[in-house]
């Protein structure tokens, strides 16, 4: 890595945290990235304090945060440097991912179950074409249900 008493290059930067250089630009853009002003050869440099950024944006982003809620957390972290605020809200907002979280467990759940359903259904069918039984009376196709034939559509 190279490193001056400037700063950081974009790219080192970037490849520490396998990231391209555009989105250490994007993210400078959204505010959540600061640099130095440029060097004579007009290179961006970014200051050590922008790894600790870049490891906040990712864990944060692990965890299913967009980058406008991250956006939210720099922002208020500038405001209330003692951290409360940002400690609060990132304890609201991982409540609510575990809520989210558990809903869709709740809802594998219920697919698994269906699933299995279907399999011992299909078990004890002779034919893939068979009338799966039980569900057959309230199907609105029983009509044209009839044994299998031989012979596949």
């Amino acid at each position: 890595m190279k490193k001056s008493d400037n700063g950081l290059k974009i790219g080192d930067l970037a490849s520490m945290f396998g990231l391209t250089a555009r989105t250490i630009r994007y993210y400078e853009e959204l505010g959540l990235l600061k640099s130095n002003d440029r060097t004579e050869g007009i290179h961006r440099r970014y200051p050590e304090k922008n790894i600790v950024y870049l490891n906040r944006i990712k864990y944060l982003k692990d965890y299913g945060l967009s980058l406008g809620e991250i956006k939210e957390f720099f922002d208020l972290a500038e405001k209330d440097r003692s951290g409360a605020a940002c400690k609060a809200l990132l304890l609201a907002k991982y409540q609510e991912k575990i809520a989210e979280e558990e809903s869709n467990l709740e809802k594998i759940r219920i697919r698994l179950a269906s699933l299995r359903a279907q399999v011992a259904a299909l078990q004890s069918l002779e034919h893939f074409f068979s009338c799966p039984g039980d569900s057959c009376e309230a199907c609105e196709f029983s009509m044209f249900c009839d044994e299998p034939e031989d012979e596949a559509p």
